[in-house]
């Protein structure tokens, strides 16, 4: 990935979601908040391998996540994570 002159992220690329990490994605982390969402809606966020355990557990511990799938642009044949 080409960074540009002030060191951030290319405009229009994706980024992992945790805070300061400028790191492509390779999962999305789907979630809603129950009592502001209807059941069906979904919410994504993005996360590299290093923040996909600690994003996931974020959502996890208050109920909100749904499902761990590849990122936009990763290889549909990856497993999503068997224990979400």
């Amino acid at each position: 990935m080409s960074l540009p002159l002030g060191g951030g992220p290319v405009p229009g690329s994706l980024v992992c979601s945790a805070k300061g990490c400028r790191a492509a994605p390779r999962w999305a982390l789907r979630w809603n908040n129950p009592s502001l969402h209807d059941p069906q809606r979904r919410k994504t966020w993005l996360a590299c391998d290093e923040h996909r355990q600690s994003l996931s557990e974020f959502l996890g511990v208050r109920g909100f996540l749904r499902e761990v799938e590849p990122a936009p642009g990763q290889d549909r044949t990856q497993e999503a994570d068997p224990e979400s």
